[in-house]
């Protein structure tokens, strides 16, 4: 059985993916960047800002190159600026 990676999602990725939270399935292990190709693809609104999100998996900022494991929690973090 297939196990999910849970996606979390901030700010303003949050306002496009329409929750805080979604499921991927995953056969086997991808990359960081290989499954924020796949988010984008669900949901288009995010390509334009793919260059900008931070990603962290398992609470971790994570590299293009790093793995995502099926069970694993990845985070998108959109910039953040104030002060």
């Amino acid at each position: 059985m297939p196990v999910p990676v849970k996606v979390l999602a901030f700010a303003g990725a949050r306002d496009v993916v329409g929750a805080d939270d979604v499921e991927f399935v995953l056969e086997e292990p991808c990359s960081a960047a290989e499954l924020l190709g796949l988010i984008c693809a669900r949901f288009p609104a995010l390509a334009p800002h793919k260059g900008s999100l931070r990603i962290a998996i398992n609470g971790a900022y994570a590299g293009a190159d790093d793995p995502v494991r099926p069970g694993d929690e990845v985070a998108l973090i959109p910039p953040v600026c104030g002060g």
